[in-house]
């Protein structure tokens, strides 16, 4: 483990959020809408760039290059996240997961070809095998949800690409700047847009202030924003094309487990399938 940094980081990542996934509709199931949560989670990446600067000795990257960069990364997954509410208002989750699900598949392609990353043929197995489990882990079955209109494949394919991006802009700005800079910028983009996310809440509704409200939620995204910065570190020691489809698929893993012992519900068979499949991938891909 020690001899592959990138590898633990990237385990950290998948454990954070694996868990961060299973728990982030309690806040909301209490009465708190996601869009306060999502500035609740821009509030909790405060700390954590603040701990990455210190680490630095507070020496932030502050050229033009690494600013364009790190804004750019922070766009792309801060907007990605508000695009992903307006996917969901107007289509069924188990329409829009399916595709955002398949990321990484942008990741791998950029890195292939701008960044000249190569991988074995295990390895490309392992890779393929974790996009097909990431799929299968992201389907749900049709629920009452009404599709108010196709704007749901718009917003969902620019959520697919947005988080694709991200992670192969991550790995460029590595190669010219500190991890602990890029984290900062993704920070400072995601308090930026908070303004955004309130205008999309509506405060007619009775919202919960109490702890099950913005509390609980800041201590499950306060597991999310440890996760991305440990994500910029895996990147940073490693192959992103690895990276990517591998905290991808281990962490809906942790998630199902997790949410079995909380809401005794055994997963289909699909999701099974999908599991299994993430597990040998998982191990191919960090051999």
């Amino acid at each position: 483990m020690l001899k592959k940094p990138w590898l633990l980081y990237a385990l950290v990542t998948t454990l954070f959020w694996g868990t961060w996934g299973a728990l982030i509709e309690k806040p909301e199931q209490a009465g708190f809408p996601a869009t306060l949560g999502y500035i609740v989670w821009a509030l909790t990446m405060v700390p954590c760039a603040l701990v990455g600067l210190a680490l630095i000795k507070w020496k932030l990257d502050t050229d033009v290059r690494s600013i364009i960069y790190g804004l750019t990364i922070g766009l792309l997954g801060a907007g990605g996240q508000l695009a992903l509410f307006h996917a969901l208002v107007e289509g069924p989750a188990y329409l829009v997961f399916p595709i955002i699900s398949l990321s990484p598949s942008v990741t791998v392609i950029l890195s292939v070809i701008f960044l000249k990353e190569k991988a074995t043929k295990k390895h490309w197995f392992g890779i393929a095998m974790s996009l097909t489990a990431i799929v299968l882990m992201s389907l749900q079955k049709p629920d009452e949800s009404i599709i108010k209109s196709f704007l749901w494949f718009g917003f969902a394919t620019l959520v697919f690409l947005s988080w694709g991006a991200q992670a192969f802009f991550m790995k460029k700005a590595n190669m010219t700047m500190k991890a602990e800079s890029i984290f900062f910028y993704m920070m400072l983009t995601g308090i930026l847009l908070t303004p955004i996310a309130y205008f999309m809440t509506d405060m007619s509704q009775e919202i919960n202030w109490g702890f099950r409200g913005p509390y609980f939620a800041a201590i499950i995204h306060t597991l999310n924003s440890i996760g991305a910065l440990m994500l910029v570190y895996a990147i940073r020691y490693g192959k992103v094309i690895i990276v990517a489809p591998l905290t991808n698929a281990v962490a809906p893993i942790i998630t199902v487990i997790i949410s079995l012992l909380i809401y005794a519900v055994i997963p289909g068979p699909v999701v099974i399938a999908g599991m299994v499949i993430a597990m040998i991938a998982a191990y191919i891909l960090a051999d």
